[in-house]
């Protein structure tokens, strides 16, 4: 915007300029021409008068004389006997004296520049003529000097219109850059970022409209982030009670299952609620290694899949898999993945839970042998085919692409069921 605005002010002072200029080049060589003619006629009417005087009482030849050639030569001018001899400049044979013989005076174009031409009537009624010559010099002295002078004068007229328009041009655009910045800031999670209102009155009062936006959004989320916690702090009484229900049973693998289930469950609201007592985080802060969080929900869910006859296959590589999702965050996206397997497929149905990095990106496949997906409106918040909440796959969603991420849906390649491949960008600085 800044340089376009230079631009066009540039262009359009340039335009504005160059009309004011062309007509002043033209002017300046017409008074030049004007001036340089006005002496010469000047002088050629001096001279004319001086003889016409002077052959009063006496012939032309003495009339001459008395002048002397040199100052008739040095207003570069001539006189033109009735019989043809020429006193002072040198007169070209080739210059017709017709009209200036007949008594007529004018300014006539001749080799080298222009010649001015006055009649001197003598008292026996012959006509002698006075010439001054004026060469091309003359005529355009001072004139490029001129031009020289008006061309710095327009590009400084036009350098200066420019710096103006730099000038206004800043002071709209760094105004509106802080905008952006801000802006970008509250984007990627740092509420805290305010902008100096500046600028021109429409600008401010976005800058102003900005801040009171960022209040109100950091109000919101507050209040959402206590009901968060509330609601999980509610959750301790009947997890209390469900512990103690469960200390009451006989000693067995079914309470060692029930016992590692709640302390699951309680590690989970306490995380909530630590989680929604925190600041805001920015997402592009936070990273884990997606394999080991793959391998560690695994062996919580393995139990269970294995109570319910299912064939189990993780396959994680030993290269880090860095992604920028919050430990927190991937053990959730894990937990949905695999939980979507154990809710809506007949038990006994395997599953493969596969990560690999491949060059700059980290793919996470998830597929079973079920029947597959009927469509792709399963990612949609709410949508499920049984009882569940249909949150878990828009979760999965939400939390990829926040991280620059993809996810497709499809059927398996290698089991003939669902399949879920999941592409990240791996944090290579990690």
């Amino acid at each position: 915007m800044r340089r376009r605005l230079i631009l066009l002010v540039g262009a359009v002072t340039t335009m504005v300029v160059l009309a004011f200029l062309v007509p002043l080049f033209i002017l300046v060589s017409d008074l030049a021409h004007d001036r340089a003619i006005s002496t010469a006629e000047r002088d050629a009417e001096s001279l004319a008068r001086v003889l016409s005087v002077l052959t009063v009482e006496n012939n032309l030849e003495t009339a001459v004389d008395t002048i002397g050639s040199n100052r008739i030569e040095s207003v570069n001018g001539s006189v033109i006997f009735p019989d043809g001899t020429v006193v002072g400049l040198v007169v070209p044979s080739s210059e017709d004296l017709t009209l200036a013989l007949a008594g007529s005076s004018f300014v006539a174009s001749v080799d080298g520049g222009q010649a001015v031409y006055i009649p001197v009537i003598q008292s026996d009624g012959s006509t002698a003529v006075v010439r001054v010559f004026v060469s091309d010099e003359a005529i355009t002295e001072g004139v490029m000097r001129s031009w020289i002078i008006l061309g710095f004068l327009g590009v400084g007229l036009i350098l200066m219109a420019m710096w103006v328009a730099d000038r206004l041009g800043r002071s709209m655009v760094v105004p509106v850059k802080e905008l952006s910045i801000t802006a970008s800031e509250l984007g990627h999670g740092d509420l805290s970022a305010r902008v100096v209102p500046a600028g021109p009155p429409e600008i401010e009062e976005v800058g102003i409209e900005l801040n009171r936006l960022a209040d109100r959004i950091g109000r919101l989320l507050q209040a959402e982030r206590e009901s968060a916690a509330d609601l999980a702090h509610r959750l301790r009484t009947p997890l209390t009670a469900a512990r103690l229900s469960v200390d009451g049973l006989a000693g067995g693998p079914e309470k060692d299952r029930l016992n590692a289930d709640l302390d699951e469950l309680q590690r989970t609201t306490d995380f909530i609620i630590r989680e929604a007592r925190r600041p805001v985080r920015r997402e592009s802060e936070e990273w884990c290694d997606l394999a080991a969080v793959v391998a560690r929900r695994a062996d919580f869910w393995h139990p269970l899949a294995q109570e319910q006859g299912r064939s189990v296959d993780i396959q994680v590589g030993e290269v880090a898999a860095a992604v920028a999702i919050p430990d927190g965050d991937a053990e959730v996206l894990v937990d949905a993945l695999i939980e979507n397997v154990l809710a809506h497929t007949p038990e006994g149905t395997g599953f493969l839970v596969h990560v690999d990095v491949d060059e700059l990106i980290v793919v996470l496949s998830v597929e079973d042998a079920g029947s597959g997906f009927s469509d792709g409106s399963v990612v949609n918040r709410g949508t499920s085919r049984g009882d569940s909440t249909g949150l878990g796959l828009d979760i999965v969603r939400r939390t990829v692409e926040g991280a620059g991420g993809t996810l497709a849906i499809g059927e398996s390649v290698t089991h003939g069921g669902a399949g879920i491949v999941i592409q990240l960008p791996l944090v290579s600085d990690r």
